[in-house]
C-alpha cells in the first residue's frame, strides 16, 4: 500500500477524513471550552471581591 492508496480510503476518503476532522474539532472543543469558562468565572469573582470591598470601604467611611 502506498501513501495515495492511505489518504484515497478506498474511495471512502471523502467521509473518513470529514469524520476525523469533526472528531478532532469536538475533542479540542471540549479542552478549550472548559478553560474559557474557569477564565470567565475567576474574573467574576475578582469582580464581585472588588465590588464587595468597595461597599464595605463606603460603610467604614459613614
Amino acid at each position: 500500500m502506498n501513501w495515495t492508496e492511505f489518504f484515497h480510503m478506498g474511495g471512502y476518503a471523502f467521509e473518513v477524513w470529514v469524520s476525523w476532522g469533526l472528531t478532532g474539532a469536538v475533542l479540542l472543543w471540549f479542552v478549550i471550552s472548559p478553560k474559557l469558562k474557569h477564565r470567565q468565572v475567576i474574573k467574576s469573582v475578582h469582580r464581585q471581591t472588588l465590588r464587595e470591598r468597595r461597599i464595605s470601604q463606603s460603610e467604614d467611611q459613614l
